[in-house]
């Protein structure tokens, strides 16, 4: 062996070379399988990975031992040894869990980006990451405050933190990241003002802080940012104004500053300092005065929506030197038109070819609409006047934009025929004459309407017949024509109308027989026949209507019995039958047992059913029924055989088939089905702008379902409880119905385009709105919305009405707990209904008690309405919910809330009000009231002393249901009788 040679250095060379492939087998460059030069990055991704409580796509499934971490899914790293993390980037892979602090020990990140996931708790500390520029974590279920010490990764251009549940204030250091370019904050709950620091950060072009709740002035410094392009603000509480003098910011391109509190008149020379924007959305705000000139400077604006506000004056001519705008929204201001001059705007608007939208609705303008308007552009879609003082008849030129889709003359004072325009307008989808002075006939060629979705013509001076023509019009979803001079029959064609949903033809002059064929349209959610001469019976097809929510037919000629199936809709939450002819029993086990929903007065032939009906007994018509028979019989042979025949006839014309119950159906299948991508496509893609609130399960959406209005309630189902609470409330839902509680149209429980679970629920939106907006609205608004004193005891008897029956009448103690007038939503004909918006807990868990805790659930109220004892930790209860309810008493007749600022120095709403009472209420009611109590004494309408009685018993009320302790206030039965004995009283009634 001795003698034996050397290996060569060409095998050593070749040994070495196949060890070295053995041990770095498979893996890129020289990164080895089993060796993690960096132990430092390496455990920090793997205490990241740690942190992921789910992953559904496999997103991390090559994070190993056996892979080399810079091979890992979503990791990049440098070039060379050590081979240190650059890049995290897992966009959009569903996880969830909580990002762990050790990604804060990654030193050499450029790029963390985990947008579009599902994390939840705090964000990191990120302060060792100096070489970080980009960083997102949009779109997650982040919580807690942004940390400080962001602010000390100084090479930061992108920071996007949008779209989560952050609180607190953005940190005034914000400024030192001098490098930013894109700052991406909105759609959370951050508080506080905006810092002026961003001022410093010259590079910014984008900053979207919209959605939040941040408040005080927009600074200074953001009017002087040299590269800004986009600003983006809308729907915080900022207030004050924009500077009546802007520096140049020819870089803004998009600005949108809606639905806030900025006040005073726009800046003169808003146009001459911002040339260059194409975006610019300032509605929803306290602006005044006019138009400024220098807006005709910006030759490029696509977009500009000015709604809400109190600009007045005339409409400028400047948007005729606005050649590519697209959208012009004015509405809801106090522009004028009152003479040929100042409708010279029409003429002005013909050389903006590319507008799409016109808005003028809610305004002052007056007199009729010029001929011009047949000149506007070819491509305009949508356009609204309603809600103005025009008048005169419609020019028939209107005709020629046959590419309207969306056409709103409603609420004005027009008169003559629509035959000779409204057929040729073949494109719309929406079509809205109400309340006018409409005259004529409706042509039959409104069949030419063949994609009309929303048809209101109510409240007009139309006459003739419907014409069955319209029954061709299949996508109909809504059709009012009530309140007309309409004759004949309702056309048996309307069972042609599948897509119907909402059918109004009440306060007509109709008659014959309600059509059979209408059973056929199975989405009917209401029908309103009331104020006719209808005769016969209540069509047996109603029974296919499992939709059906509402039914009028009362002050009709309607006769026969009841039927049965009205007790299978279970849906139907409303009904009203009375001054008809019906006779007979009434069919008991459904809704006509409930005397709150089932009105059947003015029906004398009627008896027995639940005994809250009141009712006279049937076994007394028996007898009745069986003398006559005595006496028949009696008279047989006297009257020979027209008698027997009569008999006979008496006999089998008595009898009535008896159709058995339908079963009861679970919890969905009364609805038509809904998708994900129904529900997306109705809410734009949940878009911030369709928002109506968030809560502690979700978020709550408007929408159009079928050019329905909806409210969509989406479920967090990442939140603990959410999808319980999902469960527990359509169980509710289904079993639990007043008309008095938000209906809900159906429910979706889906999977979104990720492939995750979702669910949300579909209630009808109301069309005005929520109480808080008409108890604290904007003063001198075009259109004033004042409640009058009628107006606001119904509204407290409606929601007294609603709790009464959850707390004692719905089978089992249910309790609202977040009762304020944001969650008090007014209908059409301002019927009042309790709703919930927000906060998934409308109605407690079936399991558990009615006393017990109900944190699991939801929070226990809002600031302000919460009674004292849930302050000490106490469990809710019925008697919270009085409390509450008696704050908001309060709030609706003083016109403050309980956090109103006038409250400091221990004083409090119910304190405030007890000083005054009951000798110096007057000193302290909503002065609107004060006003209107003072014209009904002037005019005789009522005595002093009934209208001093009558307020002073509606706060006695209040008082009583805020008392300290629970058991000494009323419950909500008692409430609600003393409410009612209010409203029908002389000066309740008026």
């Amino acid at each position: 062996m001795r003698n034996s040679k050397p290996p060569s250095k060409l095998a050593m060379l070749m040994a070495l070379l196949s060890l070295s492939f053995l041990f770095c087998y498979g893996v890129e460059k020289v990164h080895c399988s089993t060796v993690h030069e960096n132990n430092q990055d390496f455990h920090s991704l793997l205490d990241f990975k740690k942190g992921i409580t789910n992953d559904p796509n496999g997103a991390m499934s090559n994070w190993t031992n056996n892979t080399h971490f810079c091979r890992w899914n979503g990791v990049k790293c440098t070039l060379t040894p050590p081979y240190r993390v650059m890049e995290l980037n897992l966009t959009g892979n569903d996880l969830a869990g909580r990002i762990s602090t050790s990604v804060g020990n990654l030193t050499y990140l450029s790029l963390l980006a985990l947008p579009n996931n599902r994390f939840s708790g705090p964000i990191p500390p990120l302060n060792k990451l100096q070489n970080l520029s980009y960083l997102s974590l949009d779109n997650n279920f982040l919580n807690g405050v942004i940390p400080e010490s962001l602010t000390n990764c100084s090479n930061l251009d992108t920071l996007g933190l949008s779209k989560n549940n952050l609180t607190g204030v953005i940190p005034p250091s914000i400024g030192s990241l001098t490098k930013l370019k894109v700052i991406f904050l909105y759609k959370n709950n951050l508080s506080g003002v905006i810092p002026s620091s961003l001022g410093n950060i010259t590079n910014l072009s984008v900053i979207a802080l919209s959605e939040n709740q941040l408040n005080g002035l927009i600074p200074t410094e953001l009017w002087q940012m040299p590269h800004i392009a986009s600003l983006y603000l809308f729907c915080n509480n900022l207030s004050g104004e924009i500077p009546q003098t802007i520096s140049n910011l020819s870089s803004l391109q998009e600005l949108s500053l809606a639905v806030n509190m900025l006040s005073n008149t726009l800046p003169s020379n808003f146009g001459h300092a911002l040339p260059n924007l194409k975006l610019l959305y300032l509605g929803g705000n306290l602006f005044e005065g006019q138009i400024p000139d220098s807006l005709g400077n910006v030759s490029g604006l696509v977009h500009l929506d000015m709604s809400y506000n109190k600009l007045t004056g005339k409409i400028h001519s400047i948007f005729g030197k606005l050649l590519g705008l697209s959208f012009l929204n004015l509405e809801e201001n106090m522009f004028e038109a009152s003479d040929s001059a100042s409708w010279d705007f029409f003429v002005d608007l013909i050389a903006c070819s590319s507008l799409t939208v016109l808005s003028l609705a809610s305004n002052n303008l007056q007199g009729a609409i010029p001929n011009s308007i047949a000149n506007l552009s070819t491509n305009l879609r949508n356009l609204l006047m309603s809600d103005n003082h025009l008048s005169g008849v419609v020019p028939p030129s209107i005709g020629k934009l046959n590419g309207l889709i969306e056409l709103e003359l409603d609420g004005n004072n027009f008169t003559g025929t629509i035959e000779d325009w409204m057929p040729k307008l073949t494109s719309l989808q929406k079509l809205y004459l109400h309340d006018n002075s409409f005259e004529g006939t409706i042509p039959p060629s409104i069949s030419n309407l063949a994609h009309l979705t929303l048809l209101d013509f109510s409240n007009n001076k139309f006459t003739g017949s419907i014409p069955p023509s319209m029954g061709n019009i299949q996508l109909l979803i809504n059709l009012s024509l009530s309140n007309n001079n309409f004759r004949g029959t309702i056309p048996a064609k309307f069972g042609d109308l599948k897509q119907l949903v909402f059918l109004d033809v009440s306060s007509n002059e109709l008659g014959g027989e309600i059509p059979n064929s209408l059973g056929q349209c199975q989405n009917l959610a209401a029908i309103k026949m009331d104020q006719n001469v209808l005769i016969g019976n209540i069509p047996t097809s109603f029974s296919n209507l499992k939709s059906l929510s509402l039914l009028n037919l009362s002050h009709n000629k309607l006769s026969g019995p009841l039927p049965n199936y009205l007790n299978d809709l279970k849906l139907l939450n409303k009904i009203d039958l009375s001054y008809n002819n019906f006779h007979g029993e009434i069919p008991k086990a459904g809704i006509l047992d409930n005397s709150t929903l089932v009105s059947l007065d003015g029906n004398s032939g009627l008896c027995g059913g639940a005994m809250n009906l009141h009712m006279p007994s049937c076994h007394t018509i028996s007898r009745r029924a069986r003398t006559i028979s005595d006496l028949v019989k009696i008279l047989i042979p006297m009257f020979g055989l027209m008698s027997l025949l009569h008999l006979v006839y008496l006999v089998f014309g008595k009898k009535t088939s008896r159709r058995p119950h339908l079963s009861q159906r679970s919890f969905g299948e009364h609805f038509e089905k809904v998708t994900y991508n129904d529900l997306a496509k109705a809410t734009r893609d949940f878009s911030e702008y369709n928002l109506i609130g968030r809560g502690s399960y979700g978020s709550v959406y408007s929408g159009k379902l079928k050019e329905v209005e909806v409210a969509v309630k989406v479920f967090n189902l990442e939140m603990q409880g959410a999808d319980k609470s999902f469960l527990v409330e359509c169980e509710t839902l289904r079993s639990i119905q007043h008309r008095n509680l938000l209906p809900i149209i159906t429910a979706c429980s889906s999977i979104d385009t990720t492939g995750n679970s979702f669910k949300a629920l579909i209630y009808e939106l109301m069309p005005n709105g929520n109480l808080d907006k008409w108890i604290h609205h904007k003063d001198n608004e075009a259109l004033p919305k004042r409640l009058s004193l009628a107006q606001r005891i119904a509204v407290v008897v409606n929601v007294a009405d609603a709790l009464d029956y959850l707390h004692h009448d719905c089978g089992r103690p249910t309790i609202h707990c977040d009762l304020k007038p944001s969650n008090i939503l007014l209908g059409d004909d301002m019927n009042a209904v309790l709703a919930d918006f927000g906060i998934a807990h409308l109605y407690s868990d079936s399991q558990s008690t009615w006393t017990s805790s109900f944190s699991s659930i939801g929070v226990k109220g809002s600031i302000g309405y919460i009674p004292p004892e849930y302050g000490g930790g106490g469990s809710v209860s019925t008697s919270g919910d009085v409390y509450s309810f008696g704050v908001v008493c309060l709030e609706i007749l003083i016109g403050k809330r309980p956090i109103d600022p006038v409250f400091i120095g221990g004083l409090d709403i119910i304190s405030f009000v007890k000083n005054s009472f009951p000798d110096q209420i007057f000193h302290i009611m909503d002065s609107h009231l004060v006003e209107e109590c003072e014209h009904l004494i002037q005019d005789n309408k009522v005595t002093n002393e009934e209208m001093y009685q009558c307020l002073v018993d509606l706060l006695q009320v209040a008082l009583s249901c805020t008392c300290s302790l629970p058991s000494e206030r009323s419950n909500m039965k008692q409430v609600a009788s003393k409410l009612h004995a209010i409203k029908t009283s002389q000066i309740g009634y008026k």
